[in-house]
């Protein structure tokens, strides 16, 4: 079904930019084919080369985005021996390389991160997989042992999630700036030093 060669792999390229674009502004119901290819300036056979459906498309790129953002997660363990102002940094450049990657394709986080019905469930494995590493970091000793790891990691999950949504993909604020935040909540809280 795929068209070899570099002028294929371009075209079906074209093709879920296009697919990303129409997907995140419409919604999958409301997208069409025929706005895909008008789009990627193809024409429906064209599609069809590359792709049996819209949701074959679509689960491709949702299946793209959750594999990166996945692996992002999945490579940011910090390992034992750790100074707390080291733990701290190395919290923070995870998150910024989160914040990046939902950055970089704001179409492609749309779909995968918000419209794709597995969103839900994706973000339930984000959240495990994060209580796994946090238990790990438990054992190193950077976390507390009182502190309840699930809720932790859902409440990162939905930091993340509501930040990309109101302030990132806006472009009301940038990675790095979300970042420290985030990590400034987590490890210092809201309450003012009392000296």
């Amino acid at each position: 079904m795929h068209r070899k060669g570099a002028n294929g792999n371009k075209s079906r390229q074209r093709l879920l930019d296009a697919a990303a674009e129409e997907f995140a502004l419409y919604g999958f119901y409301q997208t069409k084919i025929s706005s895909i290819v008008a789009r990627a300036g193809m024409t429906q056979p064209a599609f069809y080369l590359h792709f049996e459906s819209k949701d074959a498309i679509f689960a491709e790129l949702v299946d793209v985005f959750q594999s990166q953002l996945s692996e992002l997660v999945e490579n940011s363990r910090i390992k034992p021996g750790k100074a707390v102002h080291e733990v701290k940094s190395e919290v923070q450049a995870a998150l910024v390389s989160w914040f990046r990657f939902l950055s970089g394709n704001p179409a492609l986080t749309k779909v995968g991160f918000f419209h794709s019905r597995e969103s839900v469930h994706f973000k339930a494995r984000l959240a495990d997989m994060l209580k796994e590493k946090m238990a790990l970091e438990r054992a190193a000793g950077y976390l507390r042992t009182d502190a309840d790891l699930g809720f932790a990691a859902e409440a990162l999950i939905g930091i993340i999630e509501r930040l990309t949504l109101t302030r990132l993909l806006p472009g009301r604020d940038d990675p790095v700036h979300l970042a420290e935040q985030t990590r400034l909540l987590l490890f210092d809280g809201l309450l003012a030093n009392d000296g």
